[in-house]
């Protein structure tokens, strides 16, 4: 393998936690949101990922690194509150909120953005080391 990959695979996991980070951003946009109908309420959005080393180990031109298999919207049930005088409140006077735990989504948050710290250092001293390694043949 490439010593170069390493950038491949790290500049992979920075999108997918920047992907990441942009939906915990639109979840807590929407968090107090409000619908008159379950269909129209926001749900909450997750991102799905993947690693790709094993079909880098098993073909040798293969990416590796994380690939983002989609975004899935949560299936945990929506808030129905009763607020007849509520303007968006329907027939029978309720209105229906997100299903976003924002504590949970601020939790993805930090953790998201630890992660893409994380991979961004892992590209710097990547970066490092070839520079080092570079002037070891001018000696």
């Amino acid at each position: 393998m490439s010593s170069f990959k390493i950038f491949d695979i790290a500049g992979s996991a920075m999108a997918a936690q920047s992907l990441r980070l942009n939906l915990v951003a639109s979840n807590l946009a929407n968090a107090d949101s409000v619908s008159s109908s379950i269909e129209q309420t926001y749900r909450s959005r997750q991102p799905v990922f993947a690693a790709q080393l094993q079909e880098a180990v098993d073909k040798r031109n293969a990416p590796a690194g994380v690939q983002v298999l989609g975004v899935i919207e949560s299936q945990a049930p929506l808030h129905m509150e009763y607020a007849p005088e509520h303007p968006m409140a329907n027939a029978d006077g309720y209105v229906f909120k997100p299903n976003v735990n924002t504590i949970e989504e601020l939790t993805n948050m930090i953790s998201a953005s630890r992660a893409y710290r994380d991979n961004v250092e892992v590209a710097n001293t990547a970066k490092q080391l070839m520079l080092q390694t570079l002037r070891l043949g001018q000696s």
